[in-house]
């Protein structure tokens, strides 16, 4: 899919769905200031990650989502970029209206769900509220299909369309029900190695170092990392260290080899030229225009 934005009252395909209030798509490819903040008390919004990480605050929990997450953000919850920066990267969302009365999804008008049934998913989404993201299966088909459906508008999409949005409630309602301890795999393992690269990114970590503290050889360890985060290892360390450099820039007046040091780079041009790739901006335009905003 290209890149969309219809919303309710604007775009002609909405006309009929005055219970989707937007739906888009959206390439972010410099890091920017964050564009998301904002509570929407009658509101649900499902963004699903496509390309790239965002780091994000629901509720002043933070949250790292990557390619293949979806997740559901409620009725008055804060939704924020963590630093208020937004990251890179490709996303989906859906905006969908609730009751104002009873401040539940009011899909019985539309989604062909029972009453106890539309009881139920809200029972669930609101007392797991902490279990707000996931992987949902064919999330990413499922996004398509109601864009196609949308675009061609042909006999049968009203139903299709409502039929589908119905289905991402159901399965994030089942996905917690049936969940155990944990939403993803070896989450324990994945947040030992981030929490040691974070205290010591000045180290020159190998492949091999972390596959160690992981307790895996190379080869797997590489591939559950990329199958886990959407990057290879060392690309994965660079976004920790570009991470750790973006908040140094706004918060403390070390020059940019200081910073470029103490966040494992080997030295300022390195870590300019990286920094450049991955934000569209040197660190002394990222600062520059941080500070003027």
């Amino acid at each position: 899919m290209n890149q969309f934005l219809l919303q309710q009252g604007t775009s002609r395909e909405l006309e009929r769905f005055p219970h989707l209030i937007e739906f888009a798509l959206k390439r972010i490819n410099t890091v920017q200031l964050d564009e998301f903040y904002q509570e929407a008390p009658d509101l649900i919004r499902v963004y699903y990650i496509i390309e790239g990480k965002f780091e994000w605050q629901i509720q002043d929990q933070n949250h790292t989502l990557y390619p293949g997450d979806v997740l559901l953000v409620l009725p008055k919850q804060k939704l924020m970029g963590q630093e208020r920066i937004l990251n890179v990267g490709t996303l989906c969302w859906l905006k969908i209206k609730v009751s104002n009365s009873s401040n539940q999804p009011s899909m019985s008008k539309w989604s062909g769900l029972t009453h106890p049934d539309i009881q139920q998913i809200w029972r669930t989404l609101n007392i797991k509220h902490g279990r707000s993201i996931m992987k949902l299966k064919d999330a990413g088909a499922l996004f398509n299909a109601i864009y196609v459906e949308l675009m061609n508008r042909e006999i049968g999409h009203y139903t299709r369309i409502n039929s589908m949005l119905a289905e991402l409630f159901i399965q994030f309602t089942r996905n917690i029900i049936n969940q155990s301890t944990s939403t993803r795999d070896f989450p324990q393992i994945f947040l030992k190695l981030d929490q040691t690269l974070r205290q010591n990114l000045g180290h020159q970590w190998t492949v091999e170092e972390m596959a160690a503290i992981a307790d895996m050889g190379t080869t797997t360890f590489t591939e559950k990392v990329k199958n886990y985060s959407g990057f290879s290892p060392l690309n994965y360390l660079i976004n920790i260290r570009i991470s750790e450099a973006i908040k140094q820039l706004k918060k403390c007046d070390a020059n940019v080899t200081e910073i470029a040091l103490s966040t494992g780079f080997y030295s300022s041009q390195h870590f300019s030229t990286t920094f450049k790739k991955l934000t569209g901006y040197t660190p002394s335009q990222f600062r520059k225009k941080n500070l003027s905003e």
